[in-house]
């Protein structure tokens, strides 16, 4: 019996995978250095890599608490943009059709990069290999780099003697921009700018982001059904 050489198993969906998570992965290390910069210590801002792992509300997360929001309002802004990943999973379930112990594990890493690499691929099993590759990838690789910047960032000292302690905001507009392509991400984005603006001097800190958030959820249920229809 022989055995395929390692080379043959670099399927498509894998050489996606890996690149996808080296791409993002290395991301990782912005988080760490702008998650100590907003006031986490270097184990908790470790440990929202790794439990809540998603880029998005990671940082919403940290740009409330470096805004002076209080940890429950920095929890809502997180949550609200994490449901996107609650419509994904409901997806790749129907999609990839894991056993029941699989489940947990793989709602965990149902995050934008492992959906996409496996909704590329036509194969079921090249889907399974996408979503698994890209998946394990990016957190095992978004975790390494999220404690390098965590200690770099510590290493630094005072933030604002940096630049840093704005940079959680430029961060998290790096991650939307690229999705500012069609006209209904932008009239999203323009609402919840319009709302953050006119609620800032009238509630707390992290209290915007959340109305925010919530005007962007209404429309985009809108948006869906009339496209449905």
């Amino acid at each position: 019996m022989t055995t395929a050489p390692a080379a043959s198993r670099m399927t498509p969906a894998v050489r996606m995978g890996v690149s996808i998570a080296l791409a993002v992965g290395l991301y990782g290390i912005s988080f760490g250095a702008l998650g100590v910069a907003s006031g986490l210590s270097v184990l908790q801002t470790c440990a929202l890599s790794a439990l809540m792992f998603t880029g998005g509300s990671q940082f919403a997360f940290i740009g409330v608490v470096s805004g002076g929001g209080t940890l429950p309002a920095a929890f809502a802004a997180a949550s609200l943009l994490g449901v996107r990943n609650a419509v994904y999973a409901v997806q790749l379930n129907a999609l990839l059709k894991p056993p029941w112990a699989l489940r947990p594990l793989q709602a965990h890493l149902t995050i934008d990069e492992s959906t996409a690499t496996a909704a590329a691929q036509l194969d079921p099993a090249e889907q399974r290999r996408g979503f698994w590759t890209a998946g394990v990838g990016v957190w095992i690789l978004w975790n390494s780099f999220t404690l390098v910047g965590a200690l770099i960032g510590s290493a630094l000292g005072d933030p604002a003697a940096w630049g840093l302690d704005g940079a959680a905001v430029a961060a998290f507009l790096g991650l939307l921009w690229p999705r500012l392509r069609q006209r209904d991400p932008v009239v999203v984005a323009v609402v919840a700018a319009f709302v953050t603006l006119v609620a800032v001097p009238f509630v707390p800190p992290g209290i915007p982001i959340i109305l925010a958030a919530a005007a962007s959820a209404v429309i985009a249920v809108w948006q869906h059904r009339r496209a449905r229809d």
